[in-house]
């Protein structure tokens, strides 16, 4: 996931794998234990490096999911057919395996609890993921800022995080989750399967008037498109914050 590196102030540190789950058929969460590890904002994300034994490296970035938690964070990697260190972590790491991460890196797209204004989220496919970890953060410090997630996937089972997602929009405390879907929606779905756009936006959103924040993360293209929305619905663009990826996570 593209971001701000500033390697030259970061370290590698040896983590290892203690729990991988299974989010999506394509995509699992993958906990590590990571000794030194100083500890990150919602939103950062990191460089996982893999090394093979003839001494070949890849590296590949990879937003944060969790919440601080000490010396542990959790990644969720979608897989990749083609890619070199996504059908590893998603299929094949088993816990006790080390790998190299680098950060945390990136101080634009972040949130932290003492934020107090309304936070506003948009997320296509994959750019959930820091997003959760903005959620994650909320709750486990208690704070009080309103938070509305508005979520475009494929289809129900392209949803990460389902189960947490639903319990904590259940659990009425200033969390309302809305989900959109591109391809098939549940028959129970009050709008069919299509892309988001400036009705659905005006309809989710906080007003302006409330002084919201946003962070919008996915793919480019839908990137833009939420921005441009967001735009029309009267956020300034300074009150935008997003983050993108390429060919990866399109919903």
């Amino acid at each position: 996931m593209a971001g701000t590196a500033i390697h030259g102030r970061l370290s590698w540190y040896v983590a290892k794998l203690v729990e991988r789950r299974k989010e999506t058929p394509t995509a699992s969460s993958l906990v590590f234990d990571v000794p030194g590890w100083p500890g990150h904002d919602a939103g950062q994300h990191v460089d996982v490096r893999l090394r093979a034994a003839d001494g070949y490296t890849a590296v590949r970035t990879y937003s944060i999911a969790s919440a601080a938690m000490g010396e542990r964070l959790e990644l969720t990697v979608e897989l990749m057919p083609e890619g070199e260190v996504s059908p590893y972590l998603v299929e094949a790491i088993a816990a006790g395996n080390p790998l190299e991460i680098l950060g945390p890196i990136g101080g634009w797209f972040v949130w932290k609890p003492d934020q107090r204004e309304p936070a506003q989220l948009i997320a296509g496919g994959s750019g959930i993921v820091p997003l959760m970890a903005m959620i994650r953060s909320r709750r486990q410090a208690g704070a009080s800022a309103p938070f509305r997630l508005l979520y475009s996937v494929r289809s129900p089972e392209a949803i990460y995080y389902a189960d947490e997602l639903r319990a904590l929009a259940a659990a009425n405390d200033g969390l309302a989750v809305t989900f959109a879907y591109t391809r098939a929606a549940p028959v129970d779905s009050t709008r069919g399967p299509q892309r988001i756009d400036a009705p659905l936006i005006a309809a989710n959103a906080f007003a302006v008037s409330e002084n919201p924040i946003a962070h919008v993360c996915g793919p480019t293209g839908f990137v833009e498109a939420a921005t441009g929305f967001l735009t029309q619905a009267g956020y300034a663009a300074a009150r935008i914050k997003t983050e993108r990826f390429g060919p990866t996570g399109t919903s």
